[in-house]
């Protein structure tokens, strides 16, 4: 019983993201064939209309793919910054035993990739593209595990999404650091303020959706105007909202069991409405289930969906339309490089580091894997996506060219990845033992 009820939250993540993952597939598919009909134009006019508001002393007015890329997904990593709290805090990443077998799958898996592309770089125009085949995208990924059914193990899955979500945090570190313009350190310091009082209303574990809505969307402004791009508001105000509930569990089950006597006290049985009184015990339970829950876990279980199923395809359906011709200008050398950072870079990364990691005792590998399993979850690694495009967008912000490029190499890198690590885990025997 214990056991159901510690895995069926993880299933459910692992069954919102693979459907998300299908979504994400049909979305870019969508998006390709509609930027190279007969209606590509619509395509274009559509994702950068103009929308926004403005005065004399405030001007807030982007194209539709801006809002999506800044507005929409400041929401996908405010999930994310839900995400790595609860992990640190309370999931696989909670202990340093624990923590330190995907940790170290994770820095092979965004060195690697980082080192292999700066390698084959040859071109100081590209190289601010190092950032782009760092990140995996758990949704897909996932939904290709999805596909292998009973053929891996669940501690897999776990091991997948523990990594990957530690990429994500390097991903959001670097977006900070490195893809940032020229920043105004007043108006982060302005930020700051509602950030702060945040934070502290999360320490003393105060929690309201309407000032963490207010408050951030303020935070969210500021970083906007002051250089430093909106997302990253999202994973810091993620990080103030509180995980533990107002009341324990013993508190929750003796005013659980008060409310179910009172209920059945009242004799209303054959009335279709309740009574006054069934009405207040209901009102009760409702009080009594909300401060019970996690603000931090309902947050998450509330965005998951949204994230999964609207945030996510919306950004491959605006993002993902690479126009294909005769007249395309494409950097040949910038594909081939983002392709084999993704493919070989995660493969080596993962599978070697994580490798590392337990040969010198400093990790463990759980007992029902083997690393022809984790070599297999290497290469699935590659699909980036995402992240990658989010970055590719950053990266390369002035020139066409090179975001195109950067998107053909992420799809390219991406697909083979995806069959690859399919085709590895699939004859992948769960007995097998190596290295």
């Amino acid at each position: 019983m214990i056991k159901r009820i510690i895995l069926t939250p993880f299933q459910k993540f692992v069954k919102i993201e693979s459907l998300s993952g299908v979504l994400l597939f049909s979305a870019t598919l969508i998006a390709m064939i509609w930027a190279n009909s007969g209606f590509s134009e619509s395509y274009n006019a559509l994702w950068q209309y103009k929308i926004g508001i403005g005065s004399e002393t405030f001007q807030l007015t982007k194209p539709l793919i801006l809002w999506i890329n800044d507005g929409l997904m400041a929401l996908f990593f405010f999930l994310i910054g839900l995400e790595i709290k609860r992990e640190l805090l309370i999931g696989e990443l909670n202990g340093l035993r624990k923590a330190m077998f995907p940790l170290f799958a994770a820095i092979g898996g965004m060195i690697f990739p980082l080192m292999l592309f700066l390698f084959l770089n040859d071109s100081p125009q590209t190289s601010q593209g190092w950032g782009i085949p760092m990140a995996t995208d758990i949704a897909f990924s996932l939904a290709i595990l999805k596909l292998l059914g009973n053929r891996v193990p669940l501690s897999l899955k776990i091991f997948l999404t523990a990594f990957a979500i530690v990429d994500d945090l390097g991903a959001v570190m670097v977006i900070a650091i490195f893809y940032s313009g020229g920043v105004d350190w007043l108006l982060i310091l302005y930020a700051l303020i509602p950030l702060l009082i945040l934070s502290f209303l999360g320490i003393k574990g105060i929690y309201s959706k309407y000032w963490t809505i207010i408050l951030g969307i303020i935070i969210w402004v500021l970083f906007l105007k002051s250089g430093i791009h909106p997302t990253i508001a999202g994973v810091l105000v993620a990080f103030t909202v509180p995980i533990r509930q107002k009341i324990d569990m013993q508190s929750f089950k003796d005013n659980l069991l008060d409310i179910m006597r009172g209920i059945t006290k009242t004799n209303n049985e054959n009335v279709p409405v309740l009574s006054n009184e069934q009405l207040g015990y209901i009102d009760d339970l409702e009080d009594l289930t909300d401060k019970f829950t996690s603000p931090l876990q309902k947050l998450e279980h509330r965005l998951h969906g949204w994230v999964a199923y609207f945030i996510m395809p919306i950004f491959a359906l605006a993002n993902a339309g690479v126009v294909f011709g005769s007249n395309m200008q494409l950097d040949a050398a910038l594909i081939i490089n983002i392709a084999l950072a993704l493919f070989v870079g995660k493969l080596l990364g993962v599978t070697l580091l994580s490798w590392l990691g337990v040969k010198l005792k400093m990790a463990e590998l759980p007992e029902d894997l083997n690393f022809f399993q984790i070599s297999g979850i290497a290469i699935l690694a590659g699909v980036g996506f995402t992240m990658s495009i989010f970055i590719a967008n950053l990266a390369f912000a002035n020139n066409v060219v090179f975001v195109d490029s950067a998107k053909v190499g992420i799809l390219i890198g991406s697909v083979v990845s995806g069959i690859v690590g399919y085709l590895v885990l699939r004859f992948t025997g769960a007995n097998k033992k190596g290295l």
